[in-house]
């Protein structure tokens, strides 16, 4: 498992611009990352350095993540995220924290979750955020995946902030978007990070400036 690491994504650069970085860092090609994290998320990517690195990625994808979230509710974004046009709601009443203790367990198991429509959902062919930035909604189907726990760590209205352990394929977007509808008051998605993917942790993970300072020893 050596040329499959764990990398520190911070917010702004996509997965994409990580994978270009390893790729000069190590001077190889074949380099390729698990898990998409969007520009506004950080957290753990996990990239594979070579050819028999990025074949192994399928796997790694399907590991269990866990992830720290934090929601803003009273308001629906057209990305489920902070990056979106915001749509405020009316709120004829505040959600209490049992609401949102009630709200939680109905995501817990194996549940149906629609994606977002800014997302790389492949409609005919075509990624669904493609379709969504030329102003066009499409419908999106539901997919199984599964939800392994949520624990509040902080609510004070209107953010909430939950620890979330996951399978493969959970958009955390969407939680937040039905967590939001649950409690009739609209969520997105303020901030999110990745934690964990399987065995990889920011304990075991390199930033891209360590990772670089080890490549520069290791080629002395």
């Amino acid at each position: 498992m050596e040329n499959i690491i764990g990398i520190y994504k911070p917010k702004g650069p996509t997965s994409h611009d990580i994978v270009d970085h390893v790729r000069k860092i190590t001077g190889i090609k074949k380099v390729g990352h698990a898990g998409t994290l969007d520009p506004l998320a950080q957290g753990i990517l996990v990239v594979g350095i070579g050819r028999d690195a990025t074949k192994k990625l399928s796997t790694i994808v399907q590991k269990e993540k866990e992830y720290i979230a934090k929601i803003f509710l009273g308001e629906k974004s057209t990305t489920d995220d902070d990056e979106g046009e915001k749509i405020k709601y009316e709120i004829k009443k505040i959600p209490t924290l049992e609401d949102i203790e009630n709200a939680l367990k109905k995501h817990i198991g194996k549940i149906k979750q629609i994606p977002p429509q800014f997302s790389a959902i492949k409609v005919k062919g075509k990624a669904a955020y493609a379709s969504a930035r030329q102003g066009k909604k499409i419908e999106l189907a539901p997919r199984e995946v599964e939800i392994k726990n949520i624990k509040i760590i902080k609510y004070s209205f209107p953010f909430l902030v939950i620890h979330v352990t996951t399978g493969s394929g959970v958009y955390i977007r969407a939680l937040a978007r039905d967590i939001g509808d649950i409690l009739s008051c609209g969520g997105y998605l303020s901030s999110l990070e990745r934690t964990r993917v399987g065995e990889f942790t920011k304990e075991n993970s390199y930033t891209l400036e360590t990772f670089a300072k080890m490549q520069n020893l290791k080629n002395k």
